[in-house]
């Protein structure tokens, strides 16, 4: 399995990726990979800019039926981003939202992936 890592900051939680990367006993990937990957992993701020552009983006590399983890500072932490926010621009940029969990101190994580179409 291939995870791109994308918007990576000093303020990611180092212990999460470190677990990521050991359970895939391999490296994340960055934007510059170039080839398909099975997910991405998006680190995203309230002050990161416009969300919907972002999950675009993040969509670039994602092979059909891959997710992207969706990695945003809880409630309460600095440039939260609102759960709202969230709901608004995973259907405008043709994903839904399925999962939703506290993965560490100060992170949650929002899976979201592009909607079954019916046969």
């Amino acid at each position: 399995m291939v995870i791109q890592e994308l918007g990576w900051d000093n303020d990611a939680d180092d212990e999460l990726r470190v677990a990521i990367e050991n359970a895939l006993d391999a490296d994340m990937v960055d934007g510059d990979y170039g080839n398909v990957v099975d997910a991405v992993l998006l680190w995203w701020r309230a002050d990161d800019g416009d969300l919907v552009d972002g999950l675009v983006d993040s969509l670039t590399d994602l092979v059909g039926g891959g997710s992207i983890w969706l990695m945003t500072p809880k409630v309460g932490r600095p440039n939260a981003v609102d759960a709202s926010d969230i709901a608004e621009a995973a259907p405008i940029a043709g994903l839904a939202q399925t999962t939703t969990a506290t993965v560490s101190k100060d992170w949650a994580a929002t899976r979201l992936v592009a909607p079954k179409t019916p046969a």
